[in-house]
Formats: structure tokens, sequence, C-alpha cells
């Protein structure tokens, strides 16, 4: 769901990446599709790879929006331009347990405004993919036994004939 959706240090909003290119990435914003390299040089993180800090451990951003869309049964979160108090009460209804002196406002102005953004890209999937087991399938079972071993042919010498 996150892996492919990127934050970029300097730049607002989110991308989606595209591309590799040959000094770094190319990016598309999701708000104006319009696409960019993000230089080698550039801080970029995969919402992905995102956590926030808590009292007791880190919770993956992936858990966080998970207790947005809870919390607003599907809807739109505040904005992120609310003022700071609003923002640390409506984040404390969200993750009660979230480390006050560790987590800034502008680190919760951001989650909330990547809830909304990827809210309104319908890009909040989470239903976990299921893996099946990687278990040999009938057709995989089949093909080993139907494979005749290859013999190899023995090597013969003719003896000339006097």
């Amino acid at each position: 769901m996150l892996k492919d959706i990127l934050s970029i240090s300097g730049h607002g909003g989110l991308f989606k990446y595209v591309s590799q290119a040959r000094n770094g990435i190319i990016v598309e914003s999701l708000e104006d599709q319009k696409r960019m390299q993000a230089h080698a040089s550039a801080k970029v993180s995969a919402l992905d790879d995102i956590s926030i800090f808590t009292e007791t451990e880190d919770i993956a951003l992936k858990n966080v929006l998970k207790a947005i869309f809870d919390k607003e049964n599907g809807g739109e979160a505040i904005s992120h331009k609310s003022s700071n108090d609003e923002l640390k009460k409506y984040f404390e209804q969200v993750l009660p347990s979230y480390d006050k002196e560790r987590v800034y406002v502008s680190d919760i102005k951001k989650v909330i405004n990547w809830y909304n953004i990827l809210l309104k890209h319908n890009l909040l999937n989470f239903e976990e993919p299921v893996e099946e087991p990687k278990d040999k399938t009938e057709e995989e079972v089949k093909e080993q036994e139907v494979k005749p071993e290859k013999k190899t042919p023995k090597k013969t010498t003719k003896k000339k004939s006097e």
C-alpha cells in the first residue's frame, strides 16, 4: 500500500515512485500529477518505512493512518492547518500513547495531511495481502513425475577391421 508512496524532504505533499533515473528517481506528485526527478542527494522516505514514537514502542505509520481512518469512519480528518492545540488533542485521541516529547506538531501536521491526501486519491487500503504458502502446486508435482530421466548415450568405439 505505502511502499511506492514517497515523502521528499523540502517538497510538500506526497509522490508516487515512477522509475529509476541516472542520478536519482523519477516521481509523480499525487496532487498535480507532475513528474520530477528526485536527486540521489534528496532525503526520500517511503511511507511504509516511517513510524511514530510512542511511550513504549514505535508504531508503523500504516497503523496510525488506520486509527485515523477508524476514528473518522473513512472520512476526512481535521485540517492540518488547525491550531497546534487542536492538532495535539486530535492526535491524542487517535494515538493516546504517542511520545509528546519526541513527536512534534510539525510531525502531526504531516501525518494528518498525508492521511487526507491518501484518502482523496483512494490510496488507503488496509487489507493485508494474503500470501499463499509456497508449497508445490499440483502442476509442479506432475511435471516432476512426468519428466523422464535423461539417459546419456554410451560412447562406443569402433574397432578398425584389419
